[in-house]
């Protein structure tokens, strides 16, 4: 366990080099892979690959004749369901199978992924290869679960502090809506760049992307999960290169984002829990040097996060649907997946919440449909309740009358270290520490000239 931005790609990288088989890596969102491996083969290394739904199937058959061509396999633990898939990694020589954001596999963790608990079993079929399991967000319960879920019988734990000394915290709070809109506008001006502004809402997203910009806030663009894949990719890597200051963001955005001189993290929605707040955060300060997490609040604001967690889970109503609909059609559990357009459509169920029914349905031996609904909505419940249980302790921390940094440490079972410096609001915050600097007047003469050069171009053609 490693705080985000402290190393972790290099766990498994540098044992990659010193061992003579294949490196499996395994990664939740189709953006982190191509991030990694776009970074991977920048720095020379051609022999990585990343098997995901981007591949086309010509590509994917391509990549599966090829695959001892690979040191590196990173792949998506929907891939590993296929029998396929892994019937060809087990002719490999797997040296280190590393599970990235390995609290996905804790139903405890913050953001648990059913996909994740196959793992354990594909573990075995590969002849339980040394494993490695990176987090920079797990408690001491989460650890057990991920230890468990892997099926590992012993293992080592390397556990860092999450606190990041570098990263002041400040929580404000706003009255309303238009007060805490006019606070963003002032705080990005003021803040020295490049700064992630997240949000709870793909609308609000690009609705504040596009404010910013008509208030004189160039070099600003919105990043989030309904975008095509190309500008996605193109938006991330502007803000990479410097050609954007300013990406307002959902949670879409920034695992795996290795752009160093981020000076700051806006929230404008609170998080749904402390450890996906820890991870947005800790998008800052890669380079060690000072940065500010400033989060912004309006009362009220955590009824947004109750009704997203509702909505990632299927209600009673849906769950009802669903066995009505298999015993109508007399379909056994089993079978579910080759109607699961059909399914989907009935009940009403988004793709999240067809891989959680789909997951609970596989793993149940035998058939008793009234006793297994009744099973499937008392475990939807119980998830919901761990779910609402972490948006209560996050608005808990931000309407705490205490150090913001102790308060984090605590969750973590962490006491704050004596002595630190500009560490949050609630101890103290210097805030022209991360002011913006003045543009000179030769910066300005600058822009003014390649505009001037690029007019006459145009003029000219």
């Amino acid at each position: 366990m490693l705080p985000t931005g402290t190393g972790k790609s290099l766990c498994y990288q540098l044992p990659g080099y010193l061992s003579d088989g294949t490196v499996l890596i395994v990664s939740p969102l189709l953006s982190l892979m191509q991030d990694q491996v776009e970074q991977m083969m920048a720095r020379g290394e051609k022999r990585v690959i990343a098997l995901n739904s981007f591949l086309t199937p010509p590509q994917r058959n391509e990549a599966l004749t090829a695959l001892e061509a690979y040191k590196f396999i990173f792949i998506s633990p929907e891939m590993l369901g296929s029998e396929t898939v892994v019937n060809r990694l087990r002719t490999l020589r797997i040296s280190l199978f590393a599970v990235d954001e390995a609290h996905c596999i804790s139903q405890w963790g913050y953001d648990f992924r059913p996909d994740y608990l196959n793992l354990g079993k594909v573990r075995q079929l590969l002849g339980n290869p040394l494993t490695l399991a990176l987090t920079a967000t797990a408690n001491y319960d989460v650890r057990r679960d991920i230890g468990e879920k892997l099926l590992l019988h012993d293992w080592n734990e390397v556990v860092f502090s999450v606190d990041r000394p570098s990263i002041s915290i400040s929580v404000e709070q706003a009255s309303g809506f238009q007060e805490k809109l006019e606070r963003l506008k002032e705080l990005a001006a003021y803040l020295n760049g490049p700064g992630i502004i997240y949000f709870s809402s793909k609308k609000m997203a690009e609705q504040t992307a596009a404010y910013l910009r008509e208030h004189g806030i160039r070099k600003v663009m919105a990043y989030h999960g309904g975008l095509d894949p190309e500008s996605r990719v193109l938006i991330q890597q502007q803000f990479i290169n410097g050609q954007l200051d300013i990406i307002c963001a959902t949670s879409a955005f920034g695992m795996g984002i290795n752009k160093e001189n981020v000076r700051y993290v806006i929230h404008f929605h609170m998080p749904m829990q402390i450890e996906s707040y820890l991870q947005e955060i800790g998008r800052a300060a890669r380079d060690g040097r000072e940065a500010v997490a400033i989060l912004l609040y309006t009362p009220g604001d955590e009824q947004l996060q109750f009704q997203l967690a509702e909505a990632e889970l299927p209600n009673g109503l849906q769950i009802d649907r669903l066995f009505t609909y298999l015993s109508e059609k007399k379909l056994h559990y089993r079978d579910v997946k080759l109607e699961e357009e059909l399914i989907s459509v009935f009940c009403g169920f988004t793709e999240i919440q067809w891989r959680i029914v789909e997951d609970y349905l596989s793993n149940l031996k035998t058939m008793n449909m009234e006793q297994d609904q009744a099973m499937l909505k008392g475990m939807l419940e119980e998830r919901l309740k761990i779910k609402n249980g972490k948006i209560l302790k996050m608005l808990e921390w931000v309407l705490s009358n205490e150090c913001k940094r102790a308060g984090i440490l605590a969750a973590f079972d962490e006491e704050l270290p004596s002595g630190r410096k500009n560490c949050c609001s609630h101890c103290g915050l210097v805030m022209n520490h991360f002011k913006k600097e003045a543009t000179t007047e030769a910066e300005h003469s600058h822009d003014r000239e390649w505009k001037q050069v690029l007019a006459s171009i145009l003029l000219n053609k």
